[in-house]
């Protein structure tokens, strides 16, 4: 009967909905990271698992740079619990809309595409958690709300499985 149940949550947790890249654009705004996250932006997020259940919450600060090829953003966590974390991203833009990037602890290279006022982002990262590390897929989808407002809704699956996502808002400074 555990079996049955387990099988019927999987399926449940599969059926939750998420955006898609052929969502109609919702604006007339047309987001450029490459501009957006340029100077200091201030960030709150929290994450929260499959059930609705708020397991950790943060603030990052950031500081974002553009020469032009490759945009560096510095991004300093400072979590709820006390414990802090830097995380610093290179994205290099590949073409007219389209990004890759890395950053320590990420699995390979990340691949962003913008459309309209949105930009989808995913990659795989041994991410930093209390007792060490684990090895999740994010799926990160950020509108701009206004020039200086950041939407971000990142949905993370471990071993293919839903765990839970962040919500995060960026704010220019």
């Amino acid at each position: 009967m555990r079996v049955l149940l387990f099988v019927a949550f999987l399926g449940l947790a599969a059926c939750t909905g998420k955006p898609n890249p052929t969502d109609d654009v919702l604006s007339q705004r047309q987001f450029a990271l490459e501009e957006f996250f340029v100077g200091d932006l201030i960030a709150y997020g929290q994450f929260q698992d499959v059930f609705g259940t708020v397991r950790r919450r943060f603030e990052v600060a950031i500081q974002g740079t553009w020469d032009g090829k490759t945009l560096t953003l510095v991004e300093d966590f400072a979590y709820a619990d006390g414990t802090t974390e830097q995380r610093i991203w290179n994205l290099q833009k590949t073409g007219p809309d389209s990004w890759e990037g890395t950053a320590p602890g990420v699995i390979g290279v990340a691949t962003g595409v913008e459309r309209g006022d949105t930009f989808n982002w995913q990659y795989l990262i041994d991410l930093p958690v209390p007792d060490g590390t684990m090895r999740v897929r994010f799926d990160d989808w950020m509108w701009q709300l206004s020039e200086d407002r950041l939407l971000n809704i990142a949905y993370m699956k471990r071993y293919g499985v839903d765990i839970g996502q962040v919500i995060i808002t960026f704010e220019k400074r």
